[in-house]
């Protein structure tokens, strides 16, 4: 099982199928869904995703590229799609991600209720980030 998650890691910007990857574990499709997922706590869906995310995070930090090009980059093939889970799990688009990492810092500061940053003179009460 340790192979496939492997195998999975390697190619995870590849277009990925069940069967492709439970083949790499000699398993069938849906006994392999069965084993990886009482394995490692996700499911191989869930492990691929969240490597893809995590990889167009790093990606978006950078000036680089477009998020169209890391979009493709991480796998994805619908920038719209892309766009819909980036911001659906990471709790904004990644354009957004991306302009708030452009400044160090601010990304904490966003985090911070605007009633706090409020009374630690961080931002005028009504500043919204």
């Amino acid at each position: 099982m340790l192979l496939s998650r492997e195998f999975l890691a390697e190619n995870f910007a590849e277009p990925m199928t069940l069967a492709k990857a439970a083949e790499q574990a000699f398993f069938s499709p849906y006994h392999y869904q069965r084993l990886f997922t009482r394995a490692f706590g996700e499911s191989p869906q869930e492990f691929l995703t969240r490597l893809r995310l995590e990889h167009a995070q790093t990606l978006l930090r950078g000036r680089d590229l477009t998020v169209s090009e890391v979009c493709l980059e991480v796998g994805y093939s619908s920038l719209g799609s892309f766009s819909t889970l980036f911001a659906r799990k990471m709790g904004c688009p990644p354009t957004e991600f991306r302009r708030v990492f452009s400044f160090p810092g601010l990304w904490e500061l966003k985090s911070i209720p605007g009633c706090v940053r409020a009374m630690n003179g961080l931002s005028r009460p009504e500043a919204v980030i």
